[in-house]
């Protein structure tokens, strides 16, 4: 392994925690929080969250940010959560999950058209290797497919997969960290939700001692840290590398099921286990020169001219 790549062995491995961090989600949520409330939870996991990071890092976006910290909160925040939700609710168990891991294949055409990272035959290999390993830990017994759950869940991959490579081909103000730029996308993405969370579910439910420490952890480690180490790592890494990141989360969300919830795991899902985690190593590895991580003096010349979560598996509802 080449100097450089050894260098990025630490940032991989700590931008792999917030993948890890989102497959908790699930176990969270049932063991936690008051059922059929998702929006109400998307909303308590985003916007305290956003609003502790902004009074921490007392720094607000500046013009042009201000229209780019909305699309970047709208696209990886306020859009991806509703529609990550809707699409659990609609889907047969495990579905939404392997719609979501065909993520890594929308990440490589956008970063063909926005970053030029023209991705190897190797790497689309990778990514379908990826979803057929995801496939095999999730997909349960075959039902009847709803046409807005499917739709849901492409355009949930697709919100996400276009705010990471857009995080990527903007970059970061001078001056301004990751933790700030983490703080208005989750402030502006909790800002869309609210509204949408009100008309839909009415007024808050009533909190116990053990809902609130199931909120308490979500907003902070697997939402404010998480999504801080996620936008670190998209500034360190190919949008490509960050991606293939994303199977950790169904992988995490299987392997908590098993350890703390008694949920089996038969010898295919245990398969699918190895060839995700198999095609998230290759993900890190395979990274052609092209697809080098994008200079800071190339993102300011571009703008001068111009990655739970994944849905938890084992799952039909959230």
């Amino acid at each position: 392994m080449s100097a450089n790549r050894s260098a990025l062995v630490p940032v991989i491995a700590l931008t792999a925690l917030a993948p890890i961090s989102w497959g908790t989600t699930y176990a969270v949520t049932t063991e936690f929080l008051p059922p059929d409330r998702p929006l109400f939870t998307a909303l308590l996991r985003a916007l305290p969250a956003g609003l502790v990071l902004l009074a921490l890092t007392r720094v607000l976006p500046r013009g042009a940010w201000w229209w780019k910290a909305t699309v970047l909160g709208a696209l990886n925040i306020g859009a991806f959560f509703p529609l990550l939700f809707l699409s659990a609710y609609r889907l047969p168990g495990g579905m939404a999950a392997v719609v979501g891991s065909v993520g890594p294949l929308f990440v490589a055409g956008l970063g063909t058209l926005l970053l030029g990272e023209r991705p190897s035959v190797r790497t689309l290999l990778t990514g379908v290797a990826a979803a057929l390993g995801v496939s095999l830990v999730v997909l349960k017994a075959a039902g009847a497919l709803d046409a807005v759950g499917v739709l849901a869940a492409l355009a949930s991959t697709a919100s996400m997969s276009t705010g990471t490579v857009l995080t990527k081909r903007w970059g970061r103000p001078d001056g301004v960290g990751p933790l700030a730029l983490t703080g208005w996308q989750l402030t502006a993405g909790g800002l869309l939700i609210a509204p949408l969370a009100a008309l839909v579910e009415g007024a808050p439910p009533a909190l116990d001692g053990r809902a609130a420490a199931g909120y308490l952890y979500l907003a902070l480690a697997n939402t404010a840290v998480a999504y801080w180490l996620w936008f670190r790592g998209i500034g360190r890494l190919t949008a490509t590398q960050v991606t293939f990141l994303g199977p950790l989360s169904p992988l995490t969300a299987a392997f908590v099921g098993w350890a703390a919830l008694g949920q089996a795991l038969t010898p295919i899902q245990l398969a699918g286990m190895g060839l995700a985690f198999g095609a998230t190593v290759v993900g890190q590895t395979g990274v052609r020169r092209t697809d080098a991580p994008v200079r800071a003096s190339a993102v300011a010349a571009s703008e001068s001219g111009a990655g739970e979560g994944r849905v938890p598996v084992l799952m039909s509802r959230r």
